[in-house]
């Protein structure tokens, strides 16, 4: 399986990137560790980057940035499930979500129930430990 997706980030004071919280009822309630980039599979037949694209607009319902985008690589996570993220630097507004959704057991959830501005401690701590080397790779491409 792979999984591809975009991370944004905009600099203030400092770096900040964009995380997102997972939907549905197994990650209700649940903050370290869990939160992920803005992301998903990759269809069969489907480019890397039209797929980041994609799911980008279907969780966020926010218009993909255009490309170029900064690459940031591919990890395999603890699942082997690999991921394939890009930075994009752009400057969302959270309170203008709106998520896609799925249905479990009859009901329908959001796909990521909210997105948040994090520092690098922040979204270190908060992030799915196989993701935080984009947060590395992020840094290392800015400096």
């Amino acid at each position: 399986m792979r999984s591809a997706g975009l991370l944004p980030y905009r600099v203030r004071d400092d770096l900040e990137v964009l995380i997102a919280h997972p939907g549905g009822p197994f990650f209700a309630g649940r903050d370290k560790g869990v939160w992920t980039l803005l992301k998903g599979l990759v269809e069969d037949g489907e480019d890397d980057e039209t797929a980041a694209a994609r799911e980008f607009e279907e969780e966020t319902g926010w218009r993909a940035p255009d490309r170029p985008w900064v690459p940031l690589g591919e990890t395999v996570m603890r699942s082997r499930k690999t991921v394939v993220a890009w930075a994009v630097r752009r400057d969302y507004d959270p309170a203008t979500l709106v998520p896609g959704t799925f249905m479990l057991r009859g009901r329908e959830h959001p796909e990521i129930d909210r997105v948040e501005w994090a520092a690098p401690d922040r979204a270190r701590h908060a992030l799915n430990p196989g993701l935080q080397v984009f947060l590395e790779r992020l840094r290392r491409r800015l400096e």
